[in-house]
């Protein structure tokens, strides 16, 4: 049997630096900054290619603007030298010409990239699509102190022994930047850096031992699918995801990996195995459960998903809620689940806060003849303990509360906004703080437990949704696990490929209460692919239905104030 021949990618074969054409450029200007009126006085450059000079170029710029003093003396450029030269107009696109092609090079790039970017621009011309390498960005990842005192120009010329001095005219500059270059070129060899997407992505915290097991990658296809890197005892390390497997894979061996106990990972792996799956999403659930499975030391996310805590509503004469980590077959409410028990702990707070129900935790009899505790003499509590209410009147509120779990959370909202309101003006800020997040506490809980419900409830839902590349993939789900997952051929009927999946789809046994049949983080990645743009359902077995007044039309505004706090910057 013949193997298919496949189209290797740049970024697999890559393009050998000795191979391309450099154009190191340098700029002078009258100033720092563009926003401040900074013009070009001077363009200096000089293509390479395999260690030898092509071509030079070099011009004055009439800026059209008297050069400040102190730059004529840095740079020795003086009004009267750019009188008779050439305008921007004219210099910049005899510069852009002679670099077409090349791989654009300046030592602090931002600074000259930006300049010629602009100006090309305000022109009203296209600036080129330039590969642009920054030397000093490149320096400071390998050049140490024992090398050169910094990464200027001027100390990395001495350091590599360059044969033009730095003087601040850009073709002396730009010559200077060249044997840097070249300095850097040799460096990097000694580290396996061969091509411009080795050098391009290098980064000193992979070493040369880590690159040299790039191989590991390359049994990969380039599919969908699970990534999992074992040990020389054959113990999974770490468990990943990708569309692209050994895209992805090979990015650990070259690429900028700048996590410490990821470039201590791979040190350790001897070996990588690929799990191809036929979408995305469902390469997303085999590495969550994959996770669950190994409980990999260097994944951080998704290892314990059995470690999650519940509120619960229970079901007795005199209901009350209580934080437990299991849900069970007893015909109970549950709010959740919860990661951590200090979110849960929150969200009870909010809905005590709302709902006087009582908060001791034995059981009471129909007619329980006990005193009240403090919380009935706070008011929090509506005190059944020595019979200030009625079953009637109980059972009422406890209906309030079931509501907001399941269906709604208005009265939490409104409850908690208004003391929220009185703290405020009272200039009580930070008891006001800690109202707001117990309320976000509990409105996100409700909103993931409403939605997962309504997913979980149906034993079935499959649909399907037109991908990037054109073909449908179609998803089976049952109780909100993904059960079966596939892509239409092009040259098979809909349908009948629609019915082959359900039919060899897993069989999945319905969850306790809002349990989902999977984990919840599974649920959730499921129905956001669900929600997505483009999904079309083609089969509905149940009611996959929301509540119209569900806590998630709370949410917008406690993801904003979340996100607002994520960006404030410190005062220095």
């Amino acid at each position: 049997m013949t193997a298919l021949a496949h189209q290797m990618s740049f970024d697999e074969l890559g393009r050998p630096l000795r191979d391309l054409t450099f154009c190191v450029v340098d700029l002078e200007t009258t100033g720092a900054a563009i926003s401040q009126g900074s013009m070009i006085t001077e363009i200096g450059a000089v293509k390479v290619r395999g260690g030898e000079v092509l071509g030079e170029f070099q011009t004055l710029v009439n800026p059209h603007t008297a050069i400040p003093p102190f730059i004529a003396v840095l740079t020795g450029i003086t009004n009267g030298m750019v009188a008779q030269a050439p305008p921007i107009e004219s210099a910049l696109p005899a510069f852009l010409e002679f670099a077409r092609g090349c791989v654009l090079v300046a030592h602090n790039a931002p600074f000259d990239v930006g300049f010629l970017r602009h100006f090309s621009e305000s022109l009203g011309h296209a600036f080129p699509r330039f590969e642009v390498l920054d030397t000093a960005r490149l320096a400071r990842r390998i050049v140490t102190r024992d090398d050169a005192p910094n990464c200027k120009l001027s100390s990395l010329a001495i350091a590599f022994g360059s044969t033009t001095t730095p003087n601040h005219r850009a073709l002396s500059d730009a010559r200077a930047t060249v044997d840097v270059l070249h300095g850097l070129f040799e460096r990097l060899g000694s580290l396996g850096v061969h091509t411009l997407e080795e050098l391009q992505t290098f980064s000193s915290r992979v070493s040369t031992a880590q690159r040299k097991k790039r191989h590991l990658a390359e049994a990969l296809p380039h599919e969908p699918g699970v990534y999992l890197f074992r040990d020389d005892k054959q113990q999974v390390l770490y468990i990943g995801t990708s569309r692209d497997l050994r895209t992805r894979v090979r990015s650990y061996f070259t690429a900028s990996e700048t996590r410490s106990r990821m470039g201590e990972m791979v040190g350790i792996a001897s070996r990588v195995d690929g799990i191809t799956c036929a979408t995305p999403l469902e390469a997303e659930v085999r590495e969550l459960r994959l996770i669950a499975q190994h409980k990999p030391p260097y994944n951080r996310r998704s290892r314990f998903p059995e470690k999650v805590h519940w509120l619960k509503l229970t079901n007795e004469a005199w209901p009350r809620l209580s934080l437990v980590r299991k849900v069970l077959d007893d015909d109970a409410d549950y709010l959740g689940p919860f990661s951590s028990r200090k979110r849960a702990e929150k969200s009870l707070a909010a809905l005590h806060q709302t709902f006087p129900v009582r908060q001791c935790s034995e059981k009471l009899p129909l007619a329980p003849s006990r005193s009240a505790c403090v919380l009935a003499e706070m008011e929090r509590c509506l005190s059944p303990c020595d019979g200030s209410v009625d079953l009637d009147s109980y059972a009422l509120m406890v209906a309030d509360l079931r509501a907001n779990l399941l269906a709604r959370a208005d009265e939490v909202v409104d409850a908690i906004s208004v003391k929220m309101d009185e703290l405020s003006a009272e200039e009580r800020f930070e008891d006001a703080g800690i109202h707001r997040d117990r309320l976000a506490a509990f409105v996100r809980a409700a909103s993931r437990t409403q939605r997962l419900s309504a997913l979980t409830r149906c034993a079935e839902v499959s649909a399907a949704r037109r991908e990037d590349d054109g073909r449908w993939a179609v998803h089976v789900i049952r109780f909100g696990r993904l059960a079966g997952a596939g892509v239409i051929p092009p040259d098979a009927h809909a349908g009948e490929y629609v019915e082959l999946l359900r039919a060899s789809s897993e069989t999945v046994p319905a969850g306790l209460g809002p349990t989902p049949a999977a984990t919840a983080e599974e649920t959730e990645k499921v129905l956001r692919w669900l929600e997505s743009p483009g999904v079309r359902l083609v089969r509905v077995d149940g009611d996959w239905v929301c509540p119209v007044r569900g806590a998630t039309r709370h949410l917008a505004v406690h993801d904003a104030v979340e996100q607002s706090r994520k960006t404030l910057a410190p005062f220095e």
